[in-house]
């Protein structure tokens, strides 16, 4: 074989510092052209790096964890020569048993383990110690049973899996070397629903038994046009269902009268504007969220895997939604409680810039404690926000509207902001939930209290 070869990360396009979710390989493996490597995710999406020609992996470079880059050195591969390369074909499989391969076919005759002694008659006397390692083979036999190899899967996908509910070695693989990729486990969740298999559970544990999915010709009614989903709505939107149908949600709705708040945000107009900055109410809703959430710590944590207890979170990273042409992203504005209002208003117009740019990176999107999403700019009233896990809360703002308001003598015109908070309720009930919304409708109604 010829000297080992440096494989680098190829072009990525503009990102920069991308995580490594997945390492497919490891020293020894023999691999093909274009089979994968790697797998690096950006963006809410995953891409794979693959071999650039066949041969044996002798040293990884990097680990889950790492962050790479183009021209990133990944591994070194010693291509193969021709005349080893069908040998190494048969060899794949079994690799570690690459002289017992040729007797595959006698294979129906292993479970005679006393002709295994027989076998150091074969071509090789030297394989004869290599015979006693032969009964150890014989689990190679039991490797054909589907589960062992349907659960080979990476821990990001295992935990994704544990977080829907799936039995990893019910899901059958479809990535290299059958190993179980995230669309696997949707896949498998899909169709559990759709055919209502008993015994599939989605989160609790509650068995679905739902008819199929209607399969309708729309075409027989008339002209349609097929329209494929961005990519960030493909991902997004197996994170929403499974959002949606394993966290008992409530939602609590309010109106908070945001007359002086809005009042106070126009007299900073000028400062804003000499810091090179515009102050949104957004801005003023994110402080007056901190301060209700060091108020009430159980809307500022997770649940354990276990679902026995809460990590309560020591700090505040706010997830923004931002609406861009592709689809709904949520970067995350950090230690919020430790910046002021101009702050916050310059990093939301950065990430907002990046997020319809479509340049926002893993760590933009990641460490959320809780969300907002505002609909202020577009319009409406009350909704029903989806709790963003494995964060156990979401506030949902909606256009303000100029209402009349009863002050006890006479209705006076009163800015008004609908509220919609939604939480887990396996973490919450609903009179924490009514207490979070109206301290937090206090708040907004008189900003000062954020320094009680």
């Amino acid at each position: 074989m010829a000297a080992p070869k440096d494989v680098l990360v190829p072009d990525i396009g503009d990102f920069k510092d991308i995580p490594v979710i997945e390492v497919l390989v490891k020293p020894g493996d023999h691999v093909k052209a274009e089979e994968s490597l790697i797998t690096l995710e950006s963006d809410k999406a995953t891409m794979e790096v693959p071999a650039p020609f066949d041969g044996v992996i002798k040293e990884l470079r990097v680990k889950v964890g790492d962050d790479v880059s183009e021209g990133t050195v990944i591994l070194s591969l010693e291509e193969a020569s021709p005349s080893r390369e069908p040998q190494m074909n048969e060899d794949t499989p079994t690799a570690p048993t690459a002289p017992a391969a040729p007797t595959a076919p006698a294979a129906p005759t292993a479970p005679a383990a006393p002709t295994a002694p027989a076998a150091p008659t074969a071509p090789a006397a030297p394989t004869a110690p290599a015979a006693p390692t032969a009964p150890a083979a014989p689990t190679a036999p039991a490797a054909p049973t589907a589960p062992a190899v349907s659960a080979h899967a990476s821990p990001g996908v295992r935990r994704f899996a544990r977080e829907l509910g799936v039995e990893i070695g019910l899901v059958d693989g479809t990535g290299p070397k059958n190993r179980i990729l995230k669309e696997d486990v949707q896949t498998f969740v899909k169709r559990s629903i759709q055919t209502s298999k008993a015994g599939t559970s989605t989160g609790s544990g509650l068995g679905f038994n739902l008819p199929a999915w209607p399969n309708v010709d729309f075409e027989k009614f008339g002209p349609v046009e097929t329209k494929k989903l961005s990519r960030i709505k493909k991902i997004s939107g197996s994170a929403l269902h499974r959002n949606w149908v394993t966290i008992p949600h409530i939602t609590q709705h309010d109106e908070a009268d945001i007359t002086e708040l809005e009042a106070f945000r126009k007299s900073l107009a000028k400062d804003a504007e000499k810091a090179g900055v515009k102050i949104t109410p957004l801005a003023l809703i994110m402080k007056a969220a901190v301060a209700a959430l060091k108020k009430f710590p159980e809307f500022n944590s997770s649940l354990t895997p276990e679902g026995d207890a809460l990590f309560i979170k020591q700090y505040f990273h706010i997830g923004v939604a931002v609406d861009t042409p592709g689809g709904l992203v949520v970067p995350v504005i950090r230690d919020v409680d430790k910046k002021g209002v101009f702050e916050i208003a310059a990093e939301l117009g950065t990430v907002s810039s990046k997020a319809r740019d479509g340049k926002l990176g893993p760590a933009d999107m990641s460490g959320g404690t809780f969300s907002i999403s505002s609909l202020g700019g577009i319009g409406g009233s009350h909704f029903t926000p989806i709790v963003n896990a494995p964060e156990v809360a979401i506030l949902g703002v909606a256009r303000s509207t100029i209402k009349p308001i009863w002050d006890g003598t006479e209705f006076t015109p009163r800015l008004i902001l609908p509220l919609s908070l939604s939480y887990d309720h396996r973490v919450i009930d609903g009179a924490e939930g009514a207490r979070f919304i109206t301290h937090l409708n206090q708040i907004l109604s008189d900003i000062r209290r954020v320094l009680i």
